[in-house]
């Protein structure tokens, strides 16, 4: 570990281990991606603010401190641009934040800080989450660093390149319809989208509101464990963090897997059902590997009302006053669900119920449900968006997603994982789904895959 490469290829975990151990100072570890970030990132755009400074003086402190802080101990981190970070501009990726420095922390970012994490700086983001490409009038496009033509997903790309090449070891994102999973799934990274409420959002305006959580991305599933592991517990002002656990007991025996390339109703490109057959073939190897899938009748037409509607609460004042400083998405996102009724509401919060349920029959027989992370490979960041599945249209914007959105839906924690891929081909990933609370049986899983099936991150040619 003397050279800035060597730092900047260890994982989280090795970091906070060597820095625990006095054999690396928190303030190499941070110099060392400080320079990958200035290396890299003029070409790839990951980063909206980088906070040199304050990552200094954060690293200071911890050299300074007799005992490590926690288990993030001087560990630089990520954070996407979308969350509040006091003292760091937070732009939302739109330039009418462009100025915004909030005065207090999210809950999230106060947790990582008190783990002991240094914040490297904000990623990139498009406009308030919504598009395919990560990219708005501020920064980006962010791009692939397997293919710079190509798009890195949205909308937490900036994190997935941070983490992929090197900038940081850990990042943290935020998933809606899948947008720690798309990007992993382009970068070959790692991701976990925990069950909503794991990590608590105490300032969501609509406390029950689970289709929305935060998340993490790494280069390893040791990584998410330890970075979730910080920010997990309970908050009295989010319910649906004081639900408990579940029932997170470990796999007995051959772990029995379903499998579904597209849960009987999502569009999925030939290339990656071609791609997931043979994941699942590998799968065999570990488990008893089954092709299942719940009931997702109605899905997506029930995700495109209750994502509508929940959109047009949250930014409908901002269309009306704001309109011709918002990008054609966010436009586009408001307005698909500014027209809708209680009673089409309220039909698809029923659609929902059916559908969780069916989730929950598939758990009766399956110890885990394994699904593509993405149903397409990146495509080009000239193109802003994905309407069209091997020249089948798709009905809006958002279908593409289907294969994610899906699982957000019905509240499910999922980790993603990178699959082998031969030299020429792009990188591909899995979702791996557990009944909520079961994060523990998640990581368990993960770990075999990375170790016995190579289900885990290889370096871009950068």
């Amino acid at each position: 570990m003397t050279s800035d490469r060597s730092i900047c290829d260890l994982t989280a975990t090795e970091l906070a281990r060597a820095i625990a151990r006095g054999e690396l100072s928190s303030r190499d570890a941070i110099e060392a991606h400080l320079a990958r970030i200035a290396s890299l990132d003029a070409r790839l755009a990951a980063f909206v603010t980088v906070d040199a400074d304050g990552a200094r003086r954060a690293a200071q402190m911890c050299d300074a401190a007799s005992a490590p802080i926690g288990p993030l101990h001087g560990v630089p981190i990520a954070i996407k641009d979308l969350t509040d970070t006091a003292g760091l501009a937070t732009t939302y990726g739109s330039v009418l934040f462009r100025d915004h420095v909030p005065a207090e922390d999210d809950l999230i970012v106060a947790r990582l800080r008190r783990a002991g994490a240094i914040i490297l700086g904000k990623t990139n983001t498009p406009e308030f989450g919504f598009g395919a490409v990560c990219t708005n009038r501020l920064r980006g496009p962010t791009r692939n660093p397997f293919d710079l033509a190509l798009t890195s997903g949205g909308s937490s790309g900036g994190s997935a390149v941070a983490v992929a090449t090197g900038m940081a070891p850990l990042a943290h994102g935020t998933d809606f319809g899948g947008s720690v999973r798309t990007p992993a799934s382009f970068c070959d990274v790692a991701s976990i989208r925990p069950t909503p409420g794991r990590i608590p959002s105490p300032r969501r305006p609509l406390g029950w509101d689970m289709l929305a959580t935060h998340g993490f991305l790494a280069r390893s599933v040791d990584d998410l464990e330890l970075a979730l592991s910080a920010c997990a517990g309970g908050d009295a002002n989010d319910p649906l963090s004081l639900h408990g656990a579940g029932h997170d007991r470990p796999i007995a025996g051959r772990p029995r897997i379903a499998v579904t390339p597209d849960f009987g109703v999502a569009p999925v490109a030939c290339e990656v059902r071609a791609r997931f057959a043979a994941a699942c073939e590998a799968l065999a190897r570990v488990g008893d590997v089954e092709l299942s899938s719940p009931d997702c009748g109605g899905a997506i037409e029930t995700f495109r009302t209750l994502r509508g509607a929940h959109i047009a609460s949250s930014y409908g004042e901002l269309l009306r006053m704001r309109r011709t400083e918002l990008t054609p998405t966010v436009i586009w996102n408001i307005e698909a669900g500014a027209k809708l009724s209680a009673e089409a509401y309220l039909n698809a919060e029923r659609r929902r119920t059916v559908i969780y349920r069916s989730f929950r029959a598939l758990f009766t027989r399956a110890d885990i449900l394994v699904a593509p992370a993405a149903s397409v490979v990146p495509w080009p960041n000239e193109i802003s968006d994905v309407t069209a599945i091997d020249g089948a249209a798709l009905e809006t914007p958002i279908d593409y997603l289907a294969v994610a959105f899906i699982v957000s839906l019905v509240g499910f924690p999922v980790l993603t994982l990178p699959v082998p891929r031969g030299e020429n081909e792009l990188p591909f990933g899995i979702q791996v789904i557990a009944p909520p609370g079961c994060e523990s049986r998640l990581f368990a899983f993960g770990r075999s895959l990375e170790n016995e099936l190579g289900f885990s991150h290889r370096r871009p040619p950068l």
